[in-house]
């Protein structure tokens, strides 16, 4: 049997290594369900980190760390770890192991809170917020009420467009000062990111947006009702058909013997 404490520790550096590729989130949460015996754990797991991660950030607002020291849990991380509890509930249904369906159903408030908080840090992942519960809605792990409830509380979290935690930091304000007494910049109280991060942030949203893609336009061989719309569009074949295609081979005669 598995030693409970190394399969947290595991299992939570997974969390913190988690990125924007489909792999990452499924090895994840095959971890996750090869030790579902410890689910309880593992979930906590999940929300330890989390709530971590955004305790880490607001103790982090005032200073921008070097890059060599840059905390492996940000906001990006946790809009990662957002993703991946949609690809955990989704195998959680397929293997038949609702536990952990049921664990995210319970505390999913408690999830949306540590990945987009009320005090405005992070308002760049109401969108992500938004687009997993309606995957998860889809998926009929929530049901419509919870969706409408949280998207009430969402609508208050977010801010403009340009969202002021990805407003790049100002380089002129901080030049000649070391890393660990750099202040942060502020709009609406609101911390910004630094370059490292943002740039993180694009290169994981294109990463998405390209596999959103493709699942657009992935076509299912079994079943196509485009296909089954224009069949059923098309008349039976009848005498005039036969006499159109007896026409058209006699004109291609016809040019074979002029060539």
């Amino acid at each position: 049997m598995a030693d409970p404490f190394e399969v947290r520790m595991r299992f939570t550096h997974q969390l913190q290594h988690l990125n924007a590729s489909i792999n990452s989130s499924q090895k994840a949460a095959h971890y996750a369900l090869k030790y579902r015996d410890m689910d309880e754990d593992l979930h906590s797991c999940i929300l330890e980190q989390l709530e971590r991660v955004c305790e880490c950030f607001k103790r982090r607002r005032l200073y921008l760390k070097a890059e060599t020291s840059f905390p492996k849990n940000s906001m990006n991380n946790r809009a990662n770890i957002m993703y991946f509890i949609e690809h955990l509930c989704d195998m959680a249904q397929r293997e038949n192991h609702l536990d952990f369906v049921r664990m995210i159903q319970r505390d999913i408030l408690r999830v949306v809170d540590a990945v987009a908080p009320s005090d405005g840090s992070g308002a760049a992942n109401v969108k992500v917020v938004r687009r997993v519960l309606n995957g998860l809605q889809n998926k009929s792990i929530l049901v419509a009420d919870t969706v409408v409830e949280i998207e009430a509380c969402l609508k208050e979290r977010d801010t403009l467009p340009a969202h002021p935690a990805l407003s790049p930091v100002e380089p002129n304000t901080q030049r000649d000062q070391q890393p660990s007494q750099i202040v942060a910049p502020k709009i609406n109280g609101v911390s910004r990111l630094d370059k490292r991060q943002i740039e993180q942030r694009i290169e994981e949203d294109r990463e998405r947006h390209k596999r959103l893609r493709e699942n657009i336009w992935a076509v299912n061989d079994e079943d196509d009702p485009e296909f089954d719309r224009l069949w059923d569009d098309v008349s039976d074949i009848g005498e005039d058909d036969y006499i159109a295609a007896e026409e058209d081979a006699f004109e291609r005669r016809q040019a074979v013997e002029v060539e």
